[in-house]
């Protein structure tokens, strides 16, 4: 059993170990928790990959599933390792939730967009703008989020660049966040990394009428070990949802295969880029 680099992947693999050895050992969460003397939620959430078991809880949890040898070690280390801060926890504040840590291990993205550039695209101005139409009216949060969003982008370049394919709806073009001069920055920027080996950008034009997942954004993370599932992450105005079942990873991977056909080509998409760009600067 190998350890990924990212806390958040190793918290992850490490309570889907938990739960695979706790039902090999025949017991129910209710079990474990009378057995340990905790309450059921702290079981839960260490399952969930919501906490870290403590040191003594870790042991407990072995002693009682007969796990030991180098199984056992190996989940010390990973126990620990996954203790470890990246640095999106010094953005606890302004970066909820377990995406970050989790792009920060992938491989790759599969992004799809109808309204907004991907915050791995955007310029700071954008982002600016995109943070303050989100109702955040205290001038350090906004730039704590931007500065996160901008450090995010570190994984678009280097010897182990993230590979990402987004497909973007027109929309999100021609939606003038910022105002006209913002956006025409932010779209020489997409056409900037249009051209990267490991980035693909496609566009969705409005002549391509109603498509097969139009209007639900959605991500999907591929992890450079077969032992971390695809994890899928869909947005929403009541938060982030992540679904890991392979029959339901499977089914948005097919409603992103269908996104891209119905998308124009990397090339032909480009010229798209560049077209709304002259359109928004005004040329």
């Amino acid at each position: 059993m190998r350890t990924g680099r990212s806390p958040t992947v190793r918290l992850r693999r490490l309570s889907g170990e938990l739960t695979r050895l706790r039902r090999e050992a025949g017991y129910s969460r209710e079990d474990v928790a009378q057995r340990l003397g905790v309450a059921g939620s702290t079981v839960y959430r260490i399952e969930t990959g919501h906490t870290r078991p403590q040191s003594r809880t870790m042991r407990d949890l072995l002693d009682l599933y007969g796990v030991d040898g180098t199984e056992r070690e190996a989940l010390l280390a990973l126990a620990r390792d996954a203790g470890r801060r990246g640095w999106w926890h010094a953005f606890g504040d302004v970066l909820p939730g377990p995406y970050v840590g989790l792009e920060a291990e992938a491989a790759s993205v599969r992004n799809y967009e109808p309204l907004l550039v991907p915050g791995l695209f955007q310029t700071e101005s954008y982002a600016r703008a995109v943070v303050g139409a989100a109702l955040v009216k205290d001038p350090a949060e906004t730039e704590r989020r931007v500065t996160a969003r901008m450090e995010r982008q570190r994984r678009l370049t280097g010897p182990d660049a993230l590979e990402l394919w987004a497909v973007l709806d027109e929309a999100a073009l021609r939606r003038p966040v910022g105002g006209p001069p913002v956006m025409a920055e932010q779209l020489r920027r997409l056409g900037e990394l249009a051209v990267q080996p490991n980035v693909t950008i496609q566009v969705l034009p409005f002549d391509a009428g109603a498509y097969l997942g139009m209007g639900n954004s959605m991500a999907i993370l591929t992890f450079p070990d077969p032992e971390d599932a695809d994890v899928v992450l869909l947005e929403n105005m009541g938060g982030e949802l992540y679904l890991e079942k392979p029959e339901h990873v499977r089914g948005y991977v097919q409603v992103f295969d269908h996104l891209r056909a119905a998308a124009l080509g990397p090339e032909k998409s480009i010229g798209k880029i560049e077209s709304v760009e002259k359109e928004m600067a005004g040329r």
